[in-house]
């Protein structure tokens, strides 16, 4: 939980649990995570001393070796040699350097929402950053800098306590950082952009020589090729984000629609009117709409709009059959608060494909939707799709990584199964059925759609490096020869070096 703090002065210092807000003061760091980057390396190349683990240490034999291993997905099931949860920045240093001394794969995780799993390793470390939740405030300048340890729910109440915004996905428990760093999208883009556009800053521990490791603050003016990477591509590839700082939006209030169409026989002309007038209409209102076997949803949220403002954008979409529609208007922290599933109502096992478009489904692909969802192994199982377009179009100043800006909209089938427990989803009876269900279902649309999404990655995919990053790819490379030559930061699908 965050610990809220009103500080006014200049030298306002918090930690891991803090939130500092401040009228006039400069965004300060965290007095845990203040560590320079010439207090943790010596000179390129040289040897360290010998490293420690430090901060919440959990091991196999210790009683929350279970708890601590286990991810959202329990599709997915990795036994790591030990978990380093950090409280501070040296944490980390320690960390990286200890895994690069001893030769042990590692990996990092935030908010344990890894879609393939690959934010664990056996027999290996996991450095754990969801413990890092600093937050303080700038209302002045409006600028927020985070722990990278904060999930989705907690940065948009905590900004939402001050009128303030940034966008997130729609999700509470994922990472922000994670959502972040490889683009970031929910019901605030097209009115504020990608979240990583909103990121102007980041400390990052990144490996230093044959086995150290340092801190660097990153930003326009410091590093700003590695801010340009973070922004779409910063997920394990170049090093450890230990805080974020955002440009934050004020918000007062937002109108939050629901629509419900009873089964999906109407779908082909309301997914065509959705497809038609949801990337084009106000860049105010953020638009999903989600299909399951049995139901079809819209879901609306209107910044500082009013409900007969919203309802008056959505009347193509609403006047196609019955629907049954609530509106609710209040503070965005609350309304996305109460939108929250909790993750033991959830299936344990999920697999996803992620598509981006660019020109309208014709009426075989939405026939395609229709026909697979009939057919969905479980009510959980959904197509849904977001509308792009409005800021998403517009890159921030020092530009992204992130490349699917011209997209009319991004849309996912996604198949949910089995009852959270220890047990590996492997073995749960429906796991072969969902798993071929998705894989027809993506490979049936996949001449109506472009790219990919590299936050909810296409394992198997062929060329996914262009899928993800388009003709970034190869600038992604040579910026990660720069900050990880030696390729420590690796798993499935990530970035590596460009030969020297």
């Amino acid at each position: 939980m965050l610990k809220a703090t009103a500080v006014a002065g200049a030298g306002a210092v918090a930690g891991a649990g803090a939130v500092v807000v401040s009228g006039d003061a400069a965004v300060e760091a965290p007095g845990a995570s203040a560590v320079t980057e010439t207090s943790v390396s010596g000179e390129h190349g040289a040897k360290c001393p010998p490293a420690q683990l430090t901060g919440r240490i959990v091991r196999p034999n210790d009683p929350g070796y279970t708890d601590a291993r286990l991810g959202w997905d329990r599709l997915f099931s990795h036994y790591p040699l030990v978990i380093v949860f950090a409280q501070n920045t040296q944490d980390v240093v320690n960390a990286l350097t200890w895994a690069r001394q001893n030769g042990v794969a590692l990996r990092i995780r935030s908010g344990r929402h890894s879609l393939e799993g690959w934010s664990n390793v056996d027999s290996g470390l996991v450095i754990d950053i969801s413990e890092l939740k600093s937050v303080h405030i700038d209302t002045r300048s409006r600028i927020a800098k985070v722990g990278a340890g904060l999930n989705q729910l907690e940065a948009v109440t905590t900004l939402a306590k001050q009128n303030l915004a940034v966008t997130t996905g729609t999700e509470g428990s994922v990472g922000l950082s994670g959502a972040t760093l490889g683009g970031g999208f929910g019901f605030l883009t097209r009115w504020l952009g990608m979240a990583c556009d909103s990121l102007i800053g980041a400390e990052v521990v990144v490996a230093d020589g044959d086995e150290c490791a340092k801190v660097i603050e990153v930003d326009l003016r410091n590093h700003s090729d590695l801010l340009w990477a973070l922004r779409g591509a910063g997920n394990g590839n170049f090093g450890i984000v230990t805080s974020l700082t955002y440009k934050v939006t004020p918000l007062k209030s937002v109108t939050y629609v629901q629509a419900m169409w009873d089964g999906i026989a109407d779908l082909r002309r309301i997914f065509d009117a959705y497809q038609r007038t949801a990337p084009y209409i106000d860049d105010r209102l953020g638009t999903q709409l989600e299909v399951h076997r049995n139901r079809t949803l819209l879901f609306a949220v209107l910044a500082e709009g009013t409900p007969a403002e919203a309802q008056k954008l959505l009347a193509p979409i609403l006047s196609i059959g019955s629907p049954k529609v609530s509106t609710q208007l209040g503070n965005w922290g609350d309304v996305y608060a109460g939108f929250q599933t909790p993750i033991g109502e959830e299936p344990a096992n999920w697999k996803f494909s992620s598509q981006f478009t660019k020109k309208p489904f014709p009426t075989k692909a939405i026939d395609v939707i229709s026909s697979f969802m009939a057919d969905a192994p479980t009510d959980e199982s959904n197509f849904f799709a977001q509308a792009f377009g409005g800021a998403v179009r517009r890159s921030p100043r020092g530009g992204t990584a992130f490349p699917h800006r011209d997209a009319l909209f991004y849309s996912e089938p996604g198949v949910g199964w089995g009852k959270r427990s220890d047990r590996p989803g492997v073995c749960d009876p429906l796991t072969p059925q969902a798993q071929a269900w998705i894989a027809e279902f993506s490979q049936a649309l996949r001449s109506y759609v472009d790219g990919a999404y590299v936050n909810v990655p296409n394992i198997g995919m062929q060329d996914w490096e262009t899928a993800y990053w388009g003709s970034n790819f190869s600038r992604l490379r040579r910026i990660k020869a720069g900050y990880d030559p030696r390729n420590v930061f690796q798993y499935d699908q990530s970035i590596p070096p460009a030969s020297r």
